[in-house]
Order: C-alpha cells, then sequence, then structure tokens
C-alpha cells in the first residue's frame, strides 16, 4: 500500500474533518484539504476550516494559503497535490485527500476532468435565454470566457454552448481547459464516503450554521467586507458568505440571510451526494451522529489496507 492514498468525501457537514484528524493518527497520515474555499485566508467561520489546535496536530495542505483575491482552481489543485503527495510517499507516510469538491478530487486522483454534473437553474435560465434571445448573445458570452471552446461552436449550437458556459459559472474553469490531454496518474486511490440519512443531514446542517451565527460570521464577513473584499471575487461568491454580503449591502433582513444559508447549504449538500454517489469507487461508511466518528475512523482505516 505504500502508492495508496485515502480519499475521503461527503457532503457538507458530514463530518470530515473529525473523522479525518482521526484518520491520519491510525495511518501516520497528512491531509490535502480538497475544499475550494478554505484555501483562503481570512474565510474562517464560513468555509467550516479546522480550528488551530486541529491544524497543529496534523500537518494540512491547502488551508490558509491564499488571499481571497487570488486565483486558484481544480486545476492548479491537481498540479501542486500531485507534488505533494510525492513529497508524503518519500516520508513514509500516508496522504489523505479530504473533501466535498468533486472536481477537485477528481482533477487530483484522476488527472482530468469531466466537468460537474448539469445545475438545472443554471441550465434553465441559459436555455431560456437561448430560446428569447438566439444563440449570438450566449456564444459572445461564452467567447469573454473561454475562447478556444467558443471558436469551434456556431450560434446554432445550443447544448454545446450552454453546457460550457454552465460549466465555467460551476467551476470558474473553462469547458476547453477541462478538456485537456489526461495526466498519468502513479498512484492508486482508495475511496471512503460517510454517508449520513438525509433528514439527520439536513438539520445537521442547519445546527451547523446557527453555531456559525453564534460564533462570529457576520463579523467575520464585515472585517472582510471593511478590507476592500466582495462578491466580485469568486472565493467569495460562496454560500455564508454571499447572503451575508447582501445582508450587509441592505438586500434582505438577517433572518432571511440565515435562512437562505440553510436553503443554499442543503441545496449543495444534495449537489455533492450526486456527484459522489456516480463514482462506483467510493465505499460508504453510515454515520448516525458524532458518537459513530471514531468507529468509522476505525472501519475506514481496515479499509484502507485491505479494500474491497
Amino acid at each position: 500500500m505504500s502508492r495508496s492514498v485515502l480519499v475521503l468525501v461527503g457532503p457538507t457537514g458530514s463530518g470530515k474533518t473529525p473523522v479525518s484528524l482521526l484518520l491520519a493518527k491510525h495511518l501516520n497520515a497528512e491531509i490535502l484539504s480538497a475544499d475550494s474555499r478554505q484555501v483562503y485566508k481570512l474565510l474562517d467561520i464560513g468555509t467550516a476550516k479546522p480550528g488551530s489546535q486541529e491544524l497543529a496536530s496534523v500537518r494540512h495542505y491547502f488551508v490558509d494559503e491564499l488571499m481571497p483575491e487570488e486565483k486558484f482552481d481544480a486545476a492548479d489543485f491537481g498540479e501542486r497535490g500531485r507534488n505533494i503527495i510525492e513529497d508524503i510517499f518519500r516520508r513514509k507516510k500516508v496522504p489523505i485527500i479530504v473533501g466535498g469538491s468533486g472536481l477537485y478530487v477528481q482533477a487530483l486522483v484522476d488527472g482530468f476532468f469531466e466537468g460537474p454534473p448539469a445545475d438545472d437553474s443554471i441550465r434553465e435560465e441559459l436555455e431560456a435565454r437561448f430560446a428569447k434571445e438566439g444563440g449570438g448573445g450566449l456564444l459572445e458570452e461564452l467567447r469573454l470566457v473561454d475562447p478556444e471552446a467558443a471558436v469551434r461552436m456556431l450560434p446554432s449550437h445550443s447544448r454545446r454552448i450552454i453546457r460550457a458556459l454552465e460549466v465555467y459559472r460551476l467551476t470558474g474553469i473553462p469547458i476547453s481547459r477541462l478538456q485537456e490531454t489526461r495526466i498519468e496518474i502513479n498512484f492508486d486511490a482508495v475511496f471512503a464516503g460517510l454517508r449520513w440519512d438525509r433528514a439527520a443531514l439536513y438539520e445537521r446542517i442547519n445546527r451547523r450554521v446557527d453555531d456559525m451565527m453564534k460564533r462570529g460570521l457576520v463579523d467575520e464577513i464585515q472585517r472582510l467586507r471593511d478590507s476592500g473584499y466582495s462578491q466580485i471575487y469568486r472565493s467569495l461568491h460562496t454560500v455564508g458568505y454571499k447572503e451575508i454580503f447582501d445582508f450587509l449591502d441592505g438586500k434582505q433582513t438577517l433572518t432571511r440571510a440565515v435562512e437562505l444559508i440553510k436553503q443554499n447549504s442543503r441545496r449543495y449538500a444534495k449537489r455533492q451526494l450526486t456527484w459522489f454517489r456516480a463514482d462506483e469507487r467510493i465505499t460508504w461508511f453510515d454515520v448516525k451522529g458524532e458518537e459513530d466518528f471514531p468507529g468509522v475512523a476505525e472501519s475506514i482505516s481496515r479499509h484502507f489496507f485491505h479494500p474491497l
């Protein structure tokens, strides 16, 4: 198993951080965070970033490394992550990839991108625009963000234009870049997923949002705003941040903002589950509550050494 990495996935709020810390102790491991937002400094409460004690107990990568205005995407994560994995192997430790961003995981362990699953709301909006305006305007919009893909399309290519724009909105990465040549991977990945009852997961997400509010999410975002940050940065166009920015801008009440954070977090969890359930490599481990974390970590550790 000297060239194997453990990949721990699951939806937001499923307990990936506490389980990964237990796993790191079982396996003498270091953790690569496959979370597209925890990599940014100043975004702490809203990203459920591991705390200082947790970060001190196990070496983490891709946590608190960039400022919010810096660009970082799945391709960057894959390239840098593979170099880090090689270094971890050289030091005779186990790499654990932990996160809810399916695209980031795919970029790292597969070396190529198939793109995210369809997003109904984005697709419906683009289809309505195509039906009303035709393809010229959408194709011009695509040229601005992905000229390499746009040059291969005509205004009549509705499905291809809409998919390309959908992918860019969901990932911030041009579809032409996602379709680049596959990179050869020289390690094996053992996948484990945390599975909750849907109602229990949603209740856990709701409680976590309430806890974020108590810990000072509004103050965190106010400090960002006072420092000149806004939703023009992709890092801040994120569940939890965009709703509070709207509250601070007077667009909605705080009560409504909290309701939307919970709602949008649940929707995000649903999209994550849709992505991960399509990956047949994942062995799922049932979790009913936090008291199950130690036992689940032990089961995943055994699975790592003896995968099905």
